[in-house]
């Protein structure tokens, strides 16, 4: 037998039994997005996306650069279903212009006090109800499909140490300095959105998991989060301009 066929033969086998180890993986982390995106993204297509991901990392994984392989899958895994998402355009106008208005709200009323803005304090410059500011908050969140990433990190950031060390597309801003920004931020964050943040990004909880712990809805959850993540733009916002 031909030693090179011999070894992709190999190397061949071993991705498929790797790929068939981490396929959970896959669907774990499909069904962990899912929980923010709206009802025209199949959960189907990001599994399949996320396969390819897991293909890729069981082919390119260095178990000598010291992370773990599910650590370095799970950032392939995600970044191929974000790849998927963004080529499909279904973000209305609407939420995008929704965004900045509570960005620049919550950056206002921020100023103004000098102490972190309350949601009633947040609609009233908007000049709407504090219903009508919860669901802007709602439609941002189905919105967002990165989340962190709109700070110019990964979701990542928010975990250990290996994962950010191979975390590449983005490790020309998860630096030291940011990093510590960025923790700074999210511990000075109301008590209850650094939660949400905690449980969703540490801990992977879904929002419905979330709602169960802090004895809110589902959607409550979301709109934590939504501003949790306008607040947290706004005060980065000397390390993302």
């Amino acid at each position: 037998m031909n030693k090179a066929y011999a070894y992709s033969s190999m190397v061949a086998d071993d991705t498929e039994t790797i790929v068939a180890k981490h396929s959970s993986l896959v669907k774990r982390i499909a069904h962990h997005l899912m929980a923010r995106l709206p009802a025209s993204v199949i959960v189907e297509d990001l599994i399949q996306a996320g396969m390819i991901g897991l293909i890729e990392a069981a082919r390119n994984f260095d178990g000598s650069k010291g992370a773990s392989f599910e650590t370095y899958a799970g950032i392939r895994i995600r970044g191929a279903m974000l790849d998927e998402i963004r080529r499909g355009d279904w973000v209305p106008r609407s939420v995008h212009k929704n965004s900045r208005m509570i960005n620049e709200a919550i950056a206002a009323v921020e100023r103004e006090k000098g102490r972190d803005a309350k949601d009633t304090e947040v609609a009233a410059y908007l000049e709407v109800s504090i219903g009508e500011y919860h669901a802007m908050l709602s439609d941002v969140s189905s919105g967002k499909i990165l989340g962190i990433d709109d700070l110019g990190v990964s979701e990542d950031v928010l975990s250990n140490e290996a994962s950010r060390a191979h975390n590449r597309p983005f490790e020309g801003f998860a630096n030291e300095r940011f990093q510590q920004a960025l923790s700074d931020c999210i511990h000075h964050l109301p008590e209850r959105e650094a939660l949400v943040l905690s449980l969703y990004y540490d801990e992977e909880l879904n929002l419905k998991e979330i709602g169960e712990v802090l004895s809110v809805s589902e959607s409550r959850v979301s709109q934590i989060h939504s501003q949790a993540l306008a607040r947290l733009k706004v005060r980065m916002q000397d390390w993302t301009q």
